[in-house]
């Protein structure tokens, strides 16, 4: 009776131990081998772990820990499922010692089964991101209809692996007389609560847009409107309205940072122009200012995750920007991979939105 007790109190410390080494992050790889490396320890053999990527699906081998046994050595194999779940793969014990205890077998299939949960935590983490920034997408990367006379091209990227919705957006909104009005946009924070005021925010502009009101004049009438509600978040905006008929662009701004002009030659240069406040303090006083846009031009804007770094001054941020140099004559689509990939924006802080315009140039007669 004390013999069985103590493998009882054995089998108990295996499995504690095991929940406090298995399952340290929700990375699925890194579950297989902490998986691999426990039962390679406590069972004294060769590991293998074997996954399926999905029901029916191939099979891959995920990790393999430990040394020793062949063909003919004792072998031990559980699947990971968890309860009635489809099973999400089989982890195997070979050792050249002895068949393996009834207590050995337990502590494989609650091993397995430690694992398989995490498993299965990790792969539903992965679909609910993957579904949120697609909304997310569908949010930011279908901005309106602009006018033909515009080719345009937008980007955006989340805040990091568990940022699954922000506050970035942009936007274009068709104007009367050819023009387009491009928008972008940055609630402060992150997370669902800044994703559903920069929806709010979005709706509202269509709306104050749709008058044809000049830049500062929409974001003065959006500025008073967001003030009224005190649950809705500040925001930064960006409006720029562009005249390929006159090949001017018009800007006005609330607390956003400066757009780029990349010259055919495709060389960058900030759009200097005044900043007013955030929308949503009520304050206004907003300014518009014009410069040319030449058909081989593109304009850049974007949201402050593209530049920014933690500690660094804005101006440096900006200035880096600035002295990007792209190959000459480049699109709107070349011009949001290439500043992408540049200011390296898949490993930045704060989310990433990102809209290219350039005045298509008319056929010659």
């Amino acid at each position: 009776m004390a013999e069985r007790d103590e493998a009882l109190l054995n089998r108990a410390r295996a499995l504690e131990q095991a929940i406090g080494e298995i399952g340290t992050t929700l990375d699925e790889t890194t579950t297989c081998r902490e998986l691999a490396a426990f039962l390679a320890r406590r069972l004294h053999g060769s590991v293998t772990v074997d996954l399926r990527g999905e029901p029916g699906g191939p099979v891959r081998r995920a990790a393999t820990a430990g040394t020793g046994g062949g063909d003919s050595a004792p072998r031990l194999a559980a699947r990971l499922s968890v309860h009635d779940e489809d099973a999400l793969g089989t982890v195997t014990v070979t050792r050249g010692g002895p068949v393996f205890s009834p207590d050995e077998a337990a502590v494989l299939r609650h091993t397995a089964r430690l694992a398989a949960r995490h498993l299965g935590h990790a792969r539903r983490l992965v679909a609910t991101e993957d579904t949120a920034l697609h909304l997310q997408r569908a949010l930011v990367a279908e901005p309106g209809r602009p006018h033909p006379n515009l080719e345009i091209a937008g980007g955006y990227l989340p805040a990091g692996p568990r940022a699954l919705v922000g506050g970035d957006w942009f936007e274009t909104v068709r104007l009367h007389f050819g023009r387009s009005l491009l928008v972008v946009g940055d609630v402060m924070g992150h997370g669902l609560d800044a994703a559903v005021d920069m929806n709010a925010y979005r709706t509202a502009l269509r709306e104050v847009a749709a008058t044809d009101l000049p830049p500062h004049r929409v974001l003065r009438h959006l500025d008073s409107v967001v003030a009224e509600d005190d649950a809705r978040r500040p925001a930064t905006c960006l409006l720029v309205r562009v005249d390929p008929a006159r090949g001017t662009a018009t800007f006005a701004s609330a607390g956003h940072l400066p757009p780029v002009v990349f010259g055919t030659d495709g060389s960058a240069e900030l759009v200097d122009l005044p900043v007013g406040p955030p929308l949503g303090t009520g304050v206004g006083g907003y300014e518009p200012t014009t410069r040319p846009l030449a058909p081989g031009e593109t304009l850049l804007v974007f949201t402050d995750g593209l530049v920014e770094r933690r500690g660094e001054d804005i101006d440096a941020s900006l200035a880096r920007l600035a002295a990007l140099r792209l190959p000459p004559d480049s699109g709107p689509e070349q011009v949001v991979e290439e500043v992408l990939h540049r200011l390296d924006a898949l490993h930045a802080e704060d989310d990433v939105a990102v809209l290219a315009a350039r005045i298509r140039a008319r056929p010659a007669s």
